[in-house]
């Protein structure tokens, strides 16, 4: 298991042993009637958080174990040994600033509770994402 899972589990039984305390805490603490009762938000917030460390320790356990031993989890490691090209970014594309004003119509539709808005964010979304994964399968003349 590599130290990333390791993390991750380890993270996800803090929130577990978190929210049990919590939920203890909130139920039983408070001599007012108005004060006591299970407080839902942040008892329901903790849980997620267990979920979702759980979730990428799963996957992160799932994907290590078909790789070979990282420079990071290697002891006698040098600085060096974890250099190489990390995959190719686009230096100049637009579309990442486009998907980002789709994320803020969004946003901005959801805050003010106007779907029609939500809707124009959700399709310019959709389309910078598409033009994101095509900017360089399609011939340099149709861009």
């Amino acid at each position: 298991m590599g130290t990333g899972a390791k993390i991750f589990y380890a993270l996800g039984t803090f929130f577990v042993i978190m929210a049990v305390i919590y939920a203890v805490a909130t139920s039983y603490i408070g001599d007012d009637a108005y004060l006591s009762g299970y407080e839902w938000a942040g008892g329901v917030a903790l849980i997620l958080a267990t979920a979702l460390a759980f979730m990428l320790g799963g996957y992160l356990h799932f994907t290590e174990r078909r790789i070979d031993i990282l420079p990071e989890d290697w002891e006698e490691a040098e600085v060096e040994d974890g250099a190489g090209v990390l995959g190719f970014f686009s230096p100049g594309s637009i579309w990442p600033a486009a998907m980002t004003g789709g994320v803020g119509l969004m946003a901005l539709g959801i805050a003010f509770w106007q779907l029609w808005l939500l809707a124009l964010g959700a399709v310019v979304l959709i389309w910078a994402t598409t033009m994101l994964n095509l900017q360089y399968g399609i011939p340099r003349e149709k861009h």
